[in-house]
């Protein structure tokens, strides 16, 4: 497949244009020209030195990560982001990276993938930036404990054995879940707002403790990198129909 049609496959499934204005992430193409041939895919979580080396190492003609090398712009190609950024040049590996536009994916996306493994239903959009969303919300048709929904995320999620955290504020059966992953603890006043009774994310800022306390939310801390890999491995399938060789670079964090 030519590279630029990779690009603007990717670019159309994902609505990359509609987060234009909205993200620091600078998505869609980041590193490497349009033109060119694409036949081995690699995927991870994160564009950083060890996942780089590691789509190196499998021949990858494009790595295609959540969380990419340039945020709100690249002054200087120095340090930390020449190290990242030169093997990529050096072996014609393009970087393909979708930030917000894949959390908030209703099928496809982080928020969605970690719906799917609570069993949600009667989903729609969560977590409002501007007028686009990077979450999902959802009922659990036969409810929750908080204990029974944190067993759940620490069962099915790769959370390097850190286990998750769970502020237990809300009722006790949680039906109603909000979802933004990564660093989602801002979206606890739209969960409120919505009557939800419990809120699924990565990490969380000190103020969340009483902000959900005072909310009577249930909050759900199940790590960055663990809420983040549905994405890319979604991606992965996609483009395994699209008929390419790919492969998942698996690096948790445990944060």
């Amino acid at each position: 497949m030519e590279r630029s049609e990779f690009v603007d496959r990717l670019d159309e499934e994902l609505d990359t244009d509609a987060y234009a204005d909205l993200d620091a992430s600078a998505n869609g193409l980041q590193v490497g020209a349009r033109e060119g041939d694409v036949e081995t895919v690699a995927f991870a979580v994160d564009a950083v030195e060890a996942t780089v080396e590691a789509a190196v190492d499998l021949g990858a003609d494009a790595l295609v990560t959540h969380h990419g090398v340039v945020w709100g712009g690249l002054d200087r190609v120095t340090g930390r982001e020449h190290d990242r950024i030169a093997p990529l040049l050096a072996n014609d590996v393009a970087l393909y990276v979708s930030h917000l536009p894949l959390d908030g994916h209703p099928e496809l996306g982080n928020a969605a993938g970690v719906a799917d493994t609570l069993g949600l239903v009667d989903r729609g959009p969560f977590g409002e930036v501007g007028p686009e969303y990077v979450g999902r919300r959802g009922v659990a048709p036969d409810g929750y404990t908080a204990g029974e929904l944190a067993g759940v995320l620490e069962a099915e999620l790769d959370h390097a054995g850190e286990g998750v955290q769970a502020l237990e504020f809300g009722p006790d059966e949680i039906t109603d879940v909000g979802i933004v992953t990564g660093s989602g603890s801002d979206w606890l006043r739209e969960a409120e707002s919505l009557g939800l009774d419990a809120l699924v994310t990565g990490e969380g800022k000190g103020k969340a403790y009483h902000e959900a306390r005072e909310a009577g939310i249930s909050v759900f801390l199940a790590g960055h990198y663990a809420t983040e890999t549905f994405g890319v491995r979604a991606l992965q399938s996609l483009v395994d129909d699209w008929g390419l060789e790919t492969q998942y670079i698996d690096h948790p964090t445990g944060l």
